[in-house]
């Protein structure tokens, strides 16, 4: 597995376990890898099981991975796998991931609430 790690800058929260918005997540071949959007290198790599076709989603900063009958968390910073569920009895079909009901509505209204306190801080600081 290979890795660049730094601290990630998103709505206004630093945090190193948030997925960063320059990444771009695919699923090929048994592996999840995170491509940088700007460059197209890659960032990270994770090999899952087998060589088959992966489903990946990533919903509110936690990064799934589907693939061979077994769900994966991967660190969308790293890559790493965080656990893995083996859906023991299940088969080896493939996993449709659905992203929670608000998708990512907490990340963009903590940055709409961030935003509008820099406004705030401008004003105040304009008419000081």
């Amino acid at each position: 597995m290979t890795e660049i790690g730094a601290r990630l800058r998103y709505a206004g929260i630093e945090e190193a376990a948030m997925a960063s918005p320059e990444n771009l997540f695919i699923g090929i071949r048994g592996t999840v890898l995170a491509i940088d959007r700007t460059t197209g290198k890659e960032v990270w790599t994770s090999p899952l099981k087998g060589a088959d076709f992966v489903n990946v989603v990533l919903d509110k900063g936690q990064l799934f991975a589907a693939t061979k009958g077994e769900l994966y968390c991967l660190d969308p910073a790293t890559g790493h796998i965080r656990w893995k569920n083996e859906l023991k009895g299940m088969g080896w079909g493939l996993i449709a991931i659905a992203p929670s009901a608000d998708g990512n509505w907490s990340v963009i209204e903590e940055k709409h609430r961030q935003d509008q306190a820099d406004a705030a801080a401008s004003t105040t600081t304009a008419t000081t």
